[in-house]
């Protein structure tokens, strides 16, 4: 497919777009994609927003052209191109373009995601099996109605009257997990929400993604903790609302990331001073001695330009650490 592409690429670029465009939807569909990784593929390829509006079953999502779902209550344009997931249907997948000509690729994104989210409807309405993704992301969206969820939920066999954590991994699809002694957590980088009865997974999952921002892949390079638990969070997790991923990073991130250039133990050293109860016990985590320590702490506190071995210093590396997490893309 990727001969085929190239060589139509070279005698006509729509065409050899277009053929990518349903290779890329085949990869979706045969990994049994849900809703929102759908319609995130028509935003990333058509390099605009798009946006599913399923009256039937009242399902809306919008998916900004960078990946980040960011749902509105405005109705879609009609001059926007638009395509029915039905012959004969009302318009449900859009893509904001505005005063643009109809193009070929964009047709092909429209038909090819249209089909594909129509086979996963068409999967929610009857049979599925229990490790539907497309299930599970109905059971943690807040904006799919209670009925929705419900239906899903029973689908996956889940207890009404039992509480579920909602895990939320880089990958982007959530999991759910009973919560029992032996449930045991996926290995990687992963965000736990709190246990919550099944209707009430929608704020789990909320949670949980906020954890997964917080969570690092605890090397040297990127020090912290792989599993992050909401309910330890606290008002921390406000942090993520003044912190958007791949926006403009806070200036003691900067500073951070700037001391982090000049050696590669700042970041590391300072995140055990950060999340230890003492500088030998951050010496041990780190598995240097005391004086080492100490010597690294007066360069990494004058690339910095403040104390980290003050109660009020300690306080804003702390900030500057997590802050430095939720601000990556």
């Amino acid at each position: 497919m990727k001969e085929l592409a190239g060589r139509l690429t070279a005698l006509d670029p729509d065409a050899g777009a277009a053929v990518q465009v349903i290779a890329y939807f085949d990869r979706l569909a045969e990994s049994r994609a849900g809703l929102e990784a759908l319609v995130r593929g028509a935003a990333v390829l058509a390099g605009v927003p798009a946006r599913l509006v399923e009256t039937g079953t009242r399902v809306h999502i919008r998916v900004e052209a960078d990946g980040t779902r960011r749902d509105t209550d405005l109705p879609p344009d009609p001059g926007w191109p638009s395509t029915a997931l039905a012959p004969g249907g009302a318009p449900a997948l859009w893509l904001e373009r505005p005063e643009a000509a109809p193009s070929v690729v964009d047709a092909v994104i429209l038909e090819r995601a249209a089909g594909a989210l129509r086979q996963v409807l068409d999967r929610t309405r009857g049979r599925i099996p229990l490790d539907d993704p497309a299930l599970l992301e109905t059971v943690v969206d807040a904006t799919a109605p209670e009925a929705a969820r419900l239906h899903a939920a029973r689908r996956l066999s889940l207890d009404l009257t039992a509480r579920y954590r909602a895990l939320a991994t880089p990958g982007g699809r959530p999991r759910i997990l009973p919560v029992h002694p032996d449930a045991a957590l996926p290995a990687g980088r992963l965000g736990v929400g709190p246990a919550l009865p099944v209707l009430d997974l929608p704020r789990s999952w909320a949670a949980a993604r906020i954890a997964l921002r917080l969570t690092a892949e605890g090397t040297a390079q990127d020090p912290g903790s792989r599993v992050v638990h909401a309910d330890g969070l606290g008002d921390i997790a406000l942090l993520a609302g003044l912190v958007a991923p791949g926006a403009e990073v806070p200036p003691d991130v900067r500073i951070l990331e700037s001391a982090a250039a000049h050696a590669p133990w700042v970041l590391a050293t300072l995140h055990a001073v950060a999340s230890t109860t003492s500088l030998r016990a951050a010496a041990a985590e780190i598995n240097v001695h005391h004086s080492t320590l100490q010597d690294r702490l007066t360069h990494a506190e004058t690339l910095l330009g403040w104390p980290v071995r003050t109660p009020e210093g300690r306080f804003r590396l702390q900030l500057a650490l997590r802050m430095r997490l939720l601000a990556r893309p």
